[in-house]
């Protein structure tokens, strides 16, 4: 009964997920946004409103003890876009991918967009509590995308136009790795460390700021998608191949990693929903170590990032 609960939760969720969307996509069909919209939207989610959320919910659900519990898990999704980066180059083998697209193939194929959609489906199925292993899995991605990945794009751009090799590491990769969402998960680190008390109107207003991160998010992904024209889409069978590898293989393989390891496993008591989409439990607090009947957060929160 419990789990049949929780699936209709689940579905739920998604579904509310999909209405917003589709809320992205009417409006931009009816010219809603100019051209720069979509940009703006982004920067506004990515450099303001979450940061703000990172700050703000870290410290009001979180303290040393819980950080420090979580550090183990944080090879786990190294390991996982290690995996996922050995599969894809023998795909590219076993598929027979011209050069000149086998980066950009691989790095299709290992990394994902763990805030514009990772985000708000966890933040939507699992509420708050699920912050953090996102942010696990956030971290290894943006590391290893902007390291491995723009290099491969990188080199598959200098073999197509017949030039210099890219060196792996630059300045501007090194900048990427620390996007603003990132900093502002650090502060929150920071501050929590350091025991430093902040006034509640700063809480309020970071809460506020924050609480519009995923439906903003989400009708940006509505207005990427009324972009789209089918009419354009062509028919790659490797790519069809490497998508379906990738929805099979990489949920098996982070959640043999997270069942498998000695990690204390966190679960949520309650229900604490983002952004006002439901109301609240009060009640709702993270516990560790605790495994009965509520939702275990680092299997299903890490997969659904992946």
């Amino acid at each position: 009964m419990r789990y049949n609960e929780n699936m209709f939760l689940a579905f739920e969720s998604v579904f509310v997920i999909i209405m917003v969307i589709s809320v992205g996509i009417v409006l931009a069909k009816r010219n809603w946004f100019e051209k720069k919209a979509s940009a703006l939207i982004s920067r506004l989610v990515v450099s303001i409103t979450l940061p703000a959320y990172m700050i703000s919910n870290l410290i009001k659900n979180y303290d040393s003890q819980k950080l420090i519990s979580m550090i183990p898990g944080l090879p786990i999704p190294f390991i996982l876009l290690i995996c996922a980066n050995l599969i894809s180059f023998f795909l590219v083998k076993i598929l027979r991918e011209p050069k000149g697209r086998c980066g950009t193939f691989i790095t299709l194929f290992s990394f994902s967009n763990a805030i514009f959609i990772g985000m708000p489906v966890n933040l939507l199925v699992f509420g708050d509590a699920s912050l953090p292993y996102i942010l696990l899995f956030y971290i290894a991605n943006a590391t290893c995308f902007w390291t491995i990945g723009s290099y491969s794009i990188a080199l598959d751009g200098a073999i197509r136009k017949n030039r210099i090799k890219p060196s792996f590491f630059s300045i501007g990769g090194l900048r990427q790795m620390f996007p603003p969402p990132l900093l502002g998960f650090i502060v929150a680190v920071v501050i929590i460390f350091l025991n430093i008390k902040i006034p509640k109107v700063f809480l309020t207003f970071f809460s506020y700021l924050g609480s519009v991160s995923a439906p903003l998010s989400m009708i940006f992904i509505g207005i990427v998608i009324s972009n789209v024209r089918l009419a354009d889409l062509k028919h790659n069978r490797n790519l069809v191949l490497m998508a379906v590898t990738r929805i099979m293989f990489l949920p098996l393989i982070m959640y043999i990693l997270v069942i498998n390891s000695n990690l204390p496993i966190a679960s949520v008591r309650g229900s604490s929903q983002f952004g006002g989409m439901k109301k609240a439990n009060r009640d709702s607090k993270i516990e560790v170590g605790q495994t009965n009947t509520r939702r275990l957060l680092w299997p299903r929160s890490m997969i659904m990032s992946c």
